[in-house]
């Protein structure tokens, strides 16, 4: 009987899994909640929410927890399929990009075109320049600097982390990841301390609306990031990953590196080249 069971070729069929189901539910009261409560329909709707949430969280949880048994206990995850979860990722990261380009892209129509003549009402948001007119922008070498420089660091720590797993040395993976999870925590903090000091809102213009969309999605990323290495210092503790199957933390750190290279180009665009004749004048007069 065992026989007619044995697995006899390298690909993972997955076992039935409760997790899609719950996850589409716990994602649909998460949604409908935050519509209701934003609209202020019924008095219930924080705690739909919070259902949602919670139920969202546990499938997050349950999941992850499920795909590190598979690979770490059952040696579903082959070679083959290790090739498989690639691709995948690669192609989740394409789509991450996709989706900032749309953001650069509803940035840079406007700030390109702030008096364009097909657009009356863009005109009136502007004031036919950009930034538009009233608007004190960030100093770009202030903290947007800093940021970048944090980034930038926590990037050649997890690469640390990556190669000394490559060498088995255990001790450079988990300070390489606990570097590495500092400077991303390092970085939220400073970007929640700049948004507070921000002499812009979200609402009433097209430059906050942009700035903070794209900054902001940003930031939600790094977060997520966090969270990612978190996991994998964790599963570093508990003694997985070896030179030869660690995708877990691979996939960790390649999103990494993708969260700081889209930072490069919003320091690059939005900060610096965003900050207009007026931002570089009041940059070049505080040196």
């Amino acid at each position: 009987m065992a026989e007619a069971h044995a697995k006899h070729h390298d690909y993972h069929l997955v076992d039935p899994s409760p997790w899609p189901a719950v996850g589409a539910t716990s994602a649909f009261i998460l949604a409908f909640g935050a519509i209701m409560w934003m609209h202020h329909s019924f008095a219930a709707a924080p705690i739909v929410f919070g259902v949602g949430v919670i139920g969202t969280l546990y499938t997050f949880v349950g999941w992850w927890r499920d795909v590190i048994n598979e690979a770490e206990f059952k040696g579903d995850h082959t070679r083959v399929v290790q090739i498989s979860h690639r691709y995948g990722m690669i192609l989740f990261i394409a789509s991450e990009v996709m989706f900032f380009v749309a953001w650069f892209w509803a940035y840079f129509n406007t700030a390109l075109f702030p008096n364009e003549a097909h657009e009356i009402a863009r005109s009136a948001f502007t004031g036919g320049m950009w930034p538009p007119k009233g608007i004190e922008t960030f100093d770009p070498w202030h903290l947007p600097l800093l940021n970048t420089l944090i980034l930038l660091t926590s990037g050649t720590t997890v690469t640390w982390a990556h190669h000394a797993l490559l060498e088995n040395d255990r001790q450079g993976l988990k300070w390489g990841l606990i570097l590495t999870i500092a400077l991303g925590l390092t970085f939220t903090c400073v970007q929640a301390y700049e948004y507070s000091h921000a002499a812009f809102h979200f609402s009433g213009n097209i430059y906050g609306a942009t700035f903070f969309m794209a900054t902001g999605f940003h930031g939600a990323h790094v977060i997520i990031g966090s969270i990612f290495l978190i996991v994998c210092l964790l599963r570093a503790l508990k003694g997985h990953f070896t030179p030869t199957h660690h995708l877990g933390f691979e996939f960790a750190a390649w999103y990494w590196h993708f969260v700081d290279v889209v930072w490069l180009f919003l320091f690059a665009c939005i900060y610096v080249w965003g900050a207009g004749a007026e931002g570089a004048a009041h940059a070049a007069g505080a040196h």
